[in-house]
């Protein structure tokens, strides 16, 4: 009884956001999502949403694929291979600087889930307690791009640091081995490794020690946004509606993603939402998928400032907010 209910209301949250439904005698119009990577807590939202039909009652037929990174799926919707993307907000906005016309249409996680991943007994509460502490990161990621941003945020003279590079494969390695004393990497990914051996992890959120970037986000071409409006209008409302559903139904929505990619276990995804669902809106969001100006300004000013975003086209140039519902669910 009380999933039907909840599939009863999601459906009726979709079509009230969408405001226009498709009668189950009307032609369902194909569309394919790539996922940011392979599916998981972090993009569950969408395959809860396919489970509850809301997609099919918004006049959809989604396919869902998973993705090899949010470059690639960058990379893919800038090319047309799928009709809409699920990757890192940074991502996006690196490749319309290269004249991609891809655009952010709904940010789902509204700050990244980048973090300084440390065992508890080192000590590293906060920016500080890395001086004189011995760090490893990947090069060429997003978060070690954005260390620099953290230490000047922090007033901390990177010299004083121990800044190792590893491969991301030995992450974990290094720090249960104690060979480092903290990695730059994903709340919902390394540090979950680490607590499922029995460790006890402290995360130093990026977005809470002066690094909170827009995070994952739904992407679509410009010309197919144009082209039918109303199509990812309804899209991005039945994707809200299944985000708010996972939220409060997190055991349905974790065996929803089973049910379409077995090769992910239960256990691993509602252990990555005790993560995401922190992340699903920044500090004086109002709505789902909506992110406060401020957020996307510091965003902005980061990524000019540490990643080369070029300054001649405002931030406003890299998403829009056109195609959210007037309704969308609340942030609680």
């Amino acid at each position: 009884m009380k999933k039907a209910m909840l599939i009863a209301a999601a459906a009726a949250l979709a079509l009230g956001m969408g405001q226009t439904g498709a009668g189950a005698q009307e032609k369902l119009t194909p569309m394919k999502l790539t996922l940011n990577f392979l599916a998981a807590g972090p993009n569950a939202g969408f395959m809860y949403a396919k489970k509850l039909g809301l997609y099919e009652k918004a006049g959809i037929d989604l396919t869902i694929e998973e993705g090899k990174g949010s470059g690639t799926t960058a990379q893919q919707v800038a090319t047309g291979q799928t009709d809409v993307g699920f990757a890192d907000a940074p991502a996006a906005m690196q490749l319309r600087t290269k004249g991609a016309p891809v655009k952010i249409v709904a940010p789902i996680l509204q700050t990244n889930g980048f973090a300084i991943i440390s065992l508890k007994e080192k000590g590293i509460n906060r920016p500080q307690d890395l001086i004189g502490k011995t760090l490893a990161v990947q090069p060429g990621t997003a978060q070690t791009t954005l260390l620099e941003a953290i230490l000047a945020a922090n007033n901390i003279d990177k010299t004083k640091v121990n800044i190792v590079n590893i491969d991301p494969g030995a992450f974990v390695g290094a720090v249960l081995e104690k060979k480092v004393d903290a990695i730059l990497g994903g709340a919902d990914y390394q540090s979950i490794q680490m607590r499922d051996r029995g460790f006890e992890v402290t995360d130093l959120f990026y977005r809470d020690i002066g690094v909170p970037t827009v995070g994952l986000s739904i992407i679509a071409r410009d010309d197919r946004i144009e082209k039918d409006v109303d199509l990812y209008k309804k899209f991005v409302a039945a994707s809200l509606a299944g985000w708010e559903a996972a939220r409060k139904n997190p055991d349905e929505a974790a065996a929803a993603v089973l049910e379409q990619f077995p090769s992910v276990t239960k256990e691993q995804i509602g252990k990555q939402f005790d993560v995401v669902f922190k992340l699903m809106c920044a500090p004086g969001a109002k709505r789902l998928g909506e992110v406060p100006e401020k957020n996307w300004e510091t965003t902005y000013t980061l990524l000019t400032t540490y990643l080369g975003l070029p300054k001649d086209k405002p931030i406003t140039d890299y998403y829009t907010t056109t195609l959210l519902p007037a309704d969308a669910p609340a942030c609680k």
